[in-house]
């Protein structure tokens, strides 16, 4: 049951993450990645990483996507029009994707991946995730909240109305 259950949700997932690109719509685009991420949170639920289910659907599909809406909504955007697809730029992506994957694949082919113990598994427990997160990977965690901060200051920026 848990595989079908992945292949559905990894399937939602990619679905709805090609929809986000390909819609003209900004409202529509926002709404599909909402959609995007529950499935994601599905994952994580299968992973008994609920904790990290819990907070991709109040933190992203809730806080970030109003946040978006507002965004979308503040600015007035429409529906952008139509443009010519340019062959070369097709193409010139393509080759971006395959060399990106090949380098991916190499590098994971190469790599010797250590394997974590049964015992060491975190299970979706919040205390040992956040002793790990707080130790071993405290500057990406920073950083991280950097650029959310100055993420909601260019907002704020961007929202703002001239008082003159």
């Amino acid at each position: 049951m848990q595989d079908y259950l992945f292949y559905i949700f990894a399937a939602m997932t990619l679905i709805c993450g090609a929809l986000v690109i390909v819609n003209r719509n900004p409202v529509n685009s926002a709404m599909f990645l909402v959609l995007a991420i529950a499935s994601m949170a599905g994952l994580f639920v299968l992973l008994h990483a609920f904790f990290l289910a819990a907070v991709q659907v109040l933190v992203y599909a809730g806080a970030v996507m109003v946040l978006f809406l507002f965004v979308i909504m503040l600015l007035n955007l429409k529906d952008e029009e139509r443009r010519r697809i340019k062959k070369r730029g097709v193409v010139a992506g393509v080759f971006a994707v395959a060399v990106i994957g090949w380098s991916y694949y190499r590098s994971i082919q190469g790599a010797d991946l250590p394997t974590i113990a049964s015992a060491d598994r975190l299970e979706g427990a919040t205390i040992p995730l956040g002793k790990l997160l707080f130790t071993n990977y405290l500057l990406p965690f920073e950083i991280l909240s950097v650029l959310l901060l100055v993420a909601m200051i260019g907002v704020i920026l961007l929202s703002k109305k001239d008082l003159k």
